[in-house]
């Protein structure tokens, strides 16, 4: 970790690896500052881990970055122990949280983190990108909460980016709150609402039985990609909403 006049630099690294006997190792489990990852109690062949927030932020100037890999045969369920919360800092500039997914032939990965809250004042730009072999499995989810109870939001652009071996099959963007383009607020955006979420779900069994598309109710809808890949986006009032509807959605590729 290093700490400059832009803001604090810190970046975690999980690697997840069979171990021979049925198991997944976790050859490294790295943080710095801010960014503690800690193995939990995990299942017969999945390891799990949680980042725990060691301060505050990301603040502005800040630059967090999550590295995470899971190598053919070994599972990892990745989540936060709680919200990150983006605030205003005394450095100027926005504060950017990077995270990187890698996931081999055969490898799975659940990447669940909490919600991340815009608070009013703040500046976050988010990008999350996932890269995965031929048959590799993922459930990624994410959950963007625009402004605390009774506050004003504060600048959020989110980027997220899914690639099934090398080729991309979801590139999107999202920018909300002071200062984003125009209409973001309207009918065609979030129309009001502040908390929106996108769950992606890969399974190699989508190549052959694609997802269909489908509304699963006010705010919610699934749409299959080009891939063995299929994203549903909710907009909710609030954040626990937001979260009954993902995991419905989760629930109905069961």
């Amino acid at each position: 970790m290093s700490a400059t006049t832009t803001g604090v630099r810190a970046t975690a690294r999980i690697l997840a690896r069979p171990d021979g006997r049925g198991a997944t190792a976790l050859p490294v489990l790295a943080g710095e500052g801010p960014l503690a990852p800690r193995r939990t109690r995990g299942s017969a062949d999945e390891a799990r881990v949680m980042l725990v927030g060691a301060m505050s932020g990301p603040l502005g100037g800040d630059h967090f970055t999550v590295e995470a890999g899971v190598e053919d045969g070994a599972r990892l369920h990745l989540g936060s122990a709680a919200a990150t919360l983006a605030l205003p800092g005394q450095a100027k500039g926005e504060a950017r949280y990077d995270v990187r997914l890698t996931v081999a032939d055969g490898g799975e990965l659940h990447w669940l983190p909490e919600q991340l809250i815009a608070a009013y004042g703040s500046e976050l730009r988010v990008h999350t990108r996932a890269d995965l072999g031929p048959t590799a499995r993922l459930v990624l989810r994410e959950e963007q909460v625009l402004g605390r109870a009774g506050e004003e939001p504060g600048r959020l652009t989110s980027r997220l980016s899914v690639r099934i071996a090398g080729r991309t099959v979801l590139d999107q963007e999202l920018s909300c709150g002071p200062g984003a383009p125009g209409g973001w607020d309207g009918p065609a955006g979030l129309g009001g609402h502040r908390a929106v979420g996108q769950l992606v779900v890969v399974r190699p069994e989508f190549a052959e039985r694609p997802v269909p598309a489908r509304v699963l109710g006010e705010g919610a809808a699934v749409m299959p990609l080009a891939g063995p890949a299929a994203l549903v986006t909710v907009v909710a009032r609030d954040a626990l909403r937001l979260r009954r509807l993902l995991d419905e959605a989760l629930a109905s590729f069961a």
